[in-house]
């Protein structure tokens, strides 16, 4: 007897789904982890040294410990607490604040490239601080951090995959299901990579072309 199934055409809506799952947190983390960068990075940029120094402990936590070990702490914790939760929703948790712990840093760095000189002259015209933050600081800070902002995308997208501990069924996992079933790693995990590199590189090339464009 075969224990083992060969991949096959019927597979492909299996596989789609690990495609699409991982596609769908990915854009859930980077659009929230985007929101509260911006968000933070405009108070780490001008906020006074306690607010960065509060800050900064939370973001140098969410940075420092690994991702993996981040997504299992929190999902047993919530889970014994009594108030467990969906693989999704907790892995988009945890994958959001990972990805806003580096998003601060690129836009504060963003806010911070705004010459000084430029926010004083737009305040002696009659702007207001609001006005200034509005028209001049997120104008010129935000075209500088473009190129990192799809980096750290990138990343978010090839870390989603360790989502898969706590049982969400992206890529990976859906690969794993796979090479157990029909003990055609090589060929799975070639296809897999293949995934991420269609995703990655005309990304990567991009942000590479807004870079020097920004440098002329």
């Amino acid at each position: 007897m075969n224990l083992f199934t060969p991949i096959s055409w019927n597979d492909a809506g299996f596989i789609l789904t690990g495609v699409l799952n991982t596609v769908y947190i990915s854009v859930v983390a980077i659009f929230f982890g985007t929101i509260l960068g911006l968000v933070l990075g405009f108070a780490r940029a001008e906020g006074n040294k306690i607010v960065n120094m509060c800050l900064g402990g939370v973001l140098d936590i969410l940075k420092s410990v690994p991702l993996i070990i981040q997504l299992i702490l929190f999902s047993t914790f919530i889970g014994a607490m009594g108030y467990p939760l969906d693989p999704f929703v907790a892995g988009s948790i945890i994958l959001s604040l990972y990805t806003m712990a580096f998003m601060v840093e690129v836009f504060r760095s963003g806010f911070d490239n705004v010459p000084h000189a430029t926010k004083k002259a737009a305040r002696s015209l009659g702007m207001s601080y609001w006005q200034t933050v509005r028209h001049i600081s997120i104008p010129i800070g935000m075209r500088s951090v473009l190129p990192s902002w799809i980096g750290v995308g990138l990343s978010v997208i090839k870390d989603s995959a360790l989502v898969s501990v706590i049982g969400y069924m992206e890529l990976l996992r859906t690969a794993e299901q796979l090479i157990s079933r029909s003990q055609q790693a090589v060929m799975i995990l070639v296809g897999v990579g293949l995934f991420y590199f269609l995703i990655s590189y005309p990304l990567s090339l991009y942000g590479k072309y807004i870079e020097r464009k920004m440098t002329r």
